[in-house]
């Protein structure tokens, strides 16, 4: 399944992971939020709903990939890698973006919404 991702009025896809964790985010979709910077390598922005922490957890990640970070129930996008292993418990994988996700690399907060692609 692929999603669709607009930031900025500019819309990058993304291909939804085979996980309990990915199937409880697509049933929040539509979603518009709020994501904040994290260390430059990151936008992340709080979740409504709790979603399943059975999906396979990871310290690692790669430039364009869609995050689940249980203990504050945030979605992470990765724009950046700063070699930096994500603490205990980890994330857990929900989608992959398609191409670049340099529409993530810029300073300070961003509006986002995301919605299954038609």
């Amino acid at each position: 399944m692929k999603i669709n991702i607009t930031v900025s009025g500019k819309t990058v896809s993304a291909t939804i992971m085979d996980n309990p964790t990915s199937k409880d985010f697509v049933s929040l979709l539509p979603l518009t939020m709020s994501m904040k910077d994290l260390f430059g390598r990151e936008k992340f922005g709080h979740l409504h709903k709790t979603l399943s922490g059975k999906g396979p957890r990871t310290n690692r990640y790669e430039v364009g990939d869609i995050a689940y970070w249980s203990p504050a129930h945030d979605l992470a996008i990765y724009y950046h890698n700063d070699g930096e292993s994500i603490p205990p418990p980890g994330v857990i994988p929900v989608a992959k973006i398609n191409g670049s996700a340099d529409v993530f690399n810029v300073p300070g907060s961003v509006q986002v919404s995301i919605e299954i692609a038609k």
